[in-house]
């Protein structure tokens, strides 16, 4: 997961010494760059985990790469009313024991939808095209001594066309849904799975996802992790995918077995992946990275300078919200 520059010291408010600031007090639970500190202190006074008033604080600012909201850390701060997570994914976040304890809790919303969807696109024409393995090829001078990559190489058979490929999206949510968008211009067939139909679409909606696999030539993953996702692509997904088939995993590492996904990428079962979320990040199995029929990258699909000014937006508006007695703006309840 991407980490943020470390907020200093002096940012923050460690001491017991009250604030003398009327703005309301935020208690941040991860680092801060400058963009964010400076947002920030223009709205709040900023309290540090450290700091003796963190116990009294009624709102914080908490992200999945640093923090499990469980009951221990409700415990810690248990005047909090009001959370605020700096991404979209909520997994980390026991939501029943936030509601029982009547904590709002807010994400980005459909922020980072657009950026992730880009994203996935790029994952899957390089998977298809090669493009990271090419540049490989140029930079270590081969194209000089061995003609034109991949010209009379095995490899040339890996590399596809996208217009006109069956695309399967597991979990047709704001980026599944950005995704279809996206790839229906190249010409691509979508079929999809939800957890019930999207009225309001033409793609076909596949109810279960063995079937949604074996109909497709490409499967992404753009799901949220739950329960009932963990491992949703297994064994016998990936069989029904087949030997012809490219897996997307923009959602979360442990959507996948990963330890299923590696054999089936060894064994030629599945044709190749891209992937930007891994099951145990950042560690990364050593026979994922030394396979060359996938692309691999640190959890930033989301991040670029336009996503992460309009999260600081979003995320201080949502406290505005809590401040001033309404419900927050982007609210993430328990099912």
């Amino acid at each position: 997961m991407y980490a943020f520059p470390s907020h200093t010291a002096a940012s923050i408010p460690t001491s017991d010494e009250t604030p003398t600031s009327d703005l309301p007090p935020l208690l941040v639970l991860r680092p801060l760059s400058d963009a964010w500190l400076s947002a920030l202190n223009a709205k709040f006074t900023l309290v540090s985990p450290s700091s003796p008033l963190s116990a009294s604080v009624h709102a914080a600012l908490i992200s999945g790469a640093y923090n499990r909201v469980d009951p221990a850390l409700l415990d810690q701060y248990p005047s909090l009313r009001c959370l605020v997570n700096t991404g979209a994914g909520v997994n980390h976040i026991n939501l029943e024991e936030c509601k029982r304890r009547g904590v709002q809790v807010a994400n980005v919303g459909e922020t980072h939808s657009k950026n992730v969807a880009d994203y996935a696109v790029g994952l899957l024409l390089d998977v298809m095209r090669r493009i990271t393995m090419s540049d490989r090829y140029v930079r270590n001078g081969l194209w000089v001594t061995r003609d034109n990559y991949p010209l009379g190489s095995k490899l040339f058979v890996q590399i596809f066309q996208l217009g006109g490929k069956r695309v399967g999206i597991v979990g047709l949510g704001s980026i599944g849904s950005a995704i279809a968008k996206r790839l229906e211009a190249f010409g691509c067939k979508i079929s999809y799975l939800s957890r019930k139909p999207k009225p309001t679409v033409s793609y076909r909606y596949i109810p279960n996802i063995c079937d949604l696999a074996a109909e497709s030539d490409i499967l992404v993953v753009s799901c949220a992790l739950t329960k009932e996702t963990h491992h949703i692509v297994n064994k016998q997904v990936l069989q029904a995918l087949g030997k012809e088939g490219i897996i997307i995993n923009i959602g979360r590492g442990a959507n996948i077995d990963e330890p299923e996904l590696v054999r089936c990428l060894i064994q030629g079962e599945i044709k190749g992946a891209g992937l930007d979320v891994f099951e145990h990040e950042p560690n990364i199995p050593k026979e994922l990275i030394e396979l060359e029929n996938v692309v691999l990258t640190p959890h930033q699909s989301v991040f670029t300078p336009e996503a992460m000014a309009e999260v600081i937006q979003i995320c201080i508006a949502n406290f505005e919200a809590f401040f001033a007695g309404k419900p927050v703006i982007t609210p993430v309840v328990a099912d």
